[in-house]
């Protein structure tokens, strides 16, 4: 037995006992909101679940900005963009003080 047709009975069993006690002004409102709490119940119960799925990114694969690396293009590049390139490593020193890869 599902936790919401347990819920649904206990709400079914409430609205019994006090259907059998003699009518007070507040009696409207009770039996109202049990039904609002047992038509929740229900409906929330009968509703389908649907898992949304992500979808997983796109791969665009490296951004290459310049020329293929180690061709003659390449070193032209970027010996003309960055004025601490070397051409040995294929790195030059950005502003941040660290060295990065031509691209």
């Amino acid at each position: 037995m599902t936790n919401s047709a347990k819920a649904i009975m206990a709400m079914s069993l409430i609205a019994a006992s006090m259907s059998s006690a003699p009518a007070k002004a507040g009696d409207a409102l009770g039996a109202g909101l049990i039904g609002l709490g047992i038509g929740a119940i229900v409906g929330s119960a009968l509703t389908p679940r649907e898992v949304y799925v992500v979808p997983p990114p796109a791969y665009y694969g490296p951004a290459a900005y310049g020329p293929p690396a180690w061709t003659p293009e390449w070193y032209s590049y970027c010996s003309y963009r960055y004025r601490s390139f070397n051409p040995s490593t294929g790195y030059f020193i950005g502003y941040d003080g660290f060295p990065h890869f031509c691209q």
